[in-house]
């Protein structure tokens, strides 16, 4: 008898394009939310925007801005919004306002509204939260938000290296579902092929049209975010993070333990999708093609781009399978002399 079942949670709108920012008030009437919210941003958005975000939020809506991410943040955001009796949140910003609402309001068992300023990663949009404790980052599971409002307007104006960030991040779902699917034939995992096809799907669509993705035009964040968009319903549709994380995202997470806060996550998993289409699929894979589109787009492909030396980029690659018990191409580790020659081979190092 068939018993299967699911419970897959979206946002329930997404609302992208010109402007868009102004219909914030209309869409949170959209939801049917009540009470005082509580704006969660960080010194430059509020700056930037935030006038404009809390002039639809009714009467003096309560704000807390939140400098650096961590689980120190989540909990001041949290007695914050329980001191101002707020009964959702909107998180304005990029990745560290967002996932620390997010993960405040799923404490709390509150709603969200998304209001990226940039787009630098997925989390606009999924249910998990990157939270960064001493020189580790921890993958937190949460509600995704119950919309999202991204002004590709705003997006447009933020810094270039934050939307390259961003496409990078997208091009890493390939080589993740690539992972996802071998940990499927090899140990079992249950694998989606729906979240799979979506996910692979928009690293493709990135990688075949980087050219089009460029500095100043609104029409790349437009391109840029619907891809973010995707991904993270890829990930509701899984249940879990696998269609966007994989042996690259563990290497850009070893390199986060080895010399924290170098360079940008997306950056960093952009690098590592390289490395791992090269142990994927050997010299003839699309590692070519995934490193080609980043550098159209103008984000690093090799460690000294990054800003690492040579050495921690094999250390990182050997030792990444340690991070968490997740099944990929790394197995239970590479040897050096593998880890070198695709680094090597891949012009990630010299």
């Amino acid at each position: 008898m068939f018993q299967k079942s699911t419970w897959i949670k979206l946002p329930r709108n997404v609302v992208v394009g010109h402007s868009v920012l102004d219909d914030l008030g209309a869409v949170i009437d959209d939801l049917s939310v009540v009470g005082r919210p509580l704006v969660v941003t960080s010194p430059t958005p509020n700056r930037l925007v935030g006038d404009r975000v809390r002039a639809q939020l009714g009467d003096d809506p309560a704000t807390v801005t939140v400098e650096s991410a961590g689980f120190d943040a989540v909990e001041r955001v949290v007695d914050r919004a329980e001191a101002e009796d707020a009964t959702y949140f909107v998180g304005l910003g990029g990745g560290k306002p967002i996932d620390t609402a997010k993960m405040a309001a799923d404490r709390l068992g509150s709603g969200l509204v998304s209001v990226p300023t940039a787009a630098s990663h997925d989390g606009i949009v999924s249910g998990r939260s990157s939270i960064p404790e001493g020189d580790t980052r921890h993958s937190v599971a949460a509600d995704p938000p119950l919309a999202v409002v991204a002004d590709t307007e705003v997006i447009a104006a933020a810094p270039w290296e934050l939307t390259t960030a961003g496409c990078a991040d997208i091009v890493s779902n390939y080589t993740a579902v690539e992972d996802w699917q071998l940990a499927h034939r090899l140990q079992n995992v249950e694998y989606s092929e729906y979240a799979g096809a979506l996910s692979r799907m928009t690293a493709e669509m990135l990688v075949e049209n980087a050219a089009s993705v460029k500095q100043g035009l609104e029409e790349s964040a437009w391109v840029v975010v619907k891809a973010l968009v995707s991904s993270g319903v890829a990930m509701s549709i899984a249940g879990s993070s696998r269609p966007a994380s994989g042996a690259e995202h563990l290497f850009s997470h070893r390199l986060d333990r080895i010399a924290p806060g170098r360079a940008l996550h997306g950056h960093q998993v952009g690098v590592g999708s390289i490395l791992v289409a090269y142990l994927h699929e050997g010299e003839q894979g699309m590692w070519r093609d995934i490193r080609d589109a980043l550098s159209v787009i103008g984000a690093p492909t090799t460690a000294a781009e990054l800003g690492f030396d040579d050495e921690t980029v094999i250390e990182a690659l050997t030792t990444a399978h340690r991070i968490r018990d997740r099944y990929t191409i790394l197995g239970n580790g590479i040897s050096e002399a593998a880890a070198r020659e695709a680094a090597t081979k891949t012009g990630v190092i010299g």
